[in-house]
C-alpha cells in the first residue's frame, strides 16, 4: 500500500511543478557521484532545472560551472508529498559549485532539491 502512495506522490510532484522530466538526464557528475553510486542522484535540464535527490538526507553541492543566471533552491518531502519548502538556501548563482543547504526539517531523512 506505501508503495502505491509514493508512486502517487511522485506523479504529482511531476505534474504539480511542471517538470518536463521528458527533457531532462542523469548528471550524478554534478552532484560529485560520477560513479553513479547510491549516495545521491541528479537528473538535469541543464541551465533550466535540477533535480537532486538525497536518500539519505544531509546536504550537498552542485555544480553550475557551465551554466549562468540565479537559480532558485526549494525542497521536496518524497514520504508525504505537497508543495514545496524553502530549507537553509533560497538561492544560486551559476558559474561554479554552489552549496544546496539543509532541509527545512528531518534533515536526516530522504528529499529532492529542485534547482530552477
Amino acid at each position: 500500500d506505501q508503495s502505491w502512495d509514493y508512486c502517487r506522490i511522485a506523479i504529482n510532484f511531476f505534474h504539480d511543478n511542471r517538470i518536463q522530466f521528458w527533457e531532462m538526464k542523469n548528471a550524478d557528475q554534478l552532484v560529485g557521484n560520477a560513479d553513479h553510486g547510491i549516495s545521491k542522484f541528479c537528473f538535469a535540464m541543464p541551465n533550466d532545472t535540477y533535480l537532486v535527490y538525497l536518500p539519505d538526507g544531509g546536504t550537498t553541492s552542485l555544480d553550475l560551472s557551465d551554466v549562468e543566471g540565479e537559480f532558485d533552491v526549494q525542497w521536496f518531502n518524497p514520504r508525504e508529498g505537497g508543495e514545496l519548502k524553502s530549507g537553509s538556501v533560497k538561492s544560486v548563482k551559476g558559474g561554479g559549485k554552489v552549496s544546496l543547504g539543509n532541509a527545512p526539517v528531518d534533515e536526516n531523512e530522504d528529499w529532492l532539491i529542485v534547482v530552477r
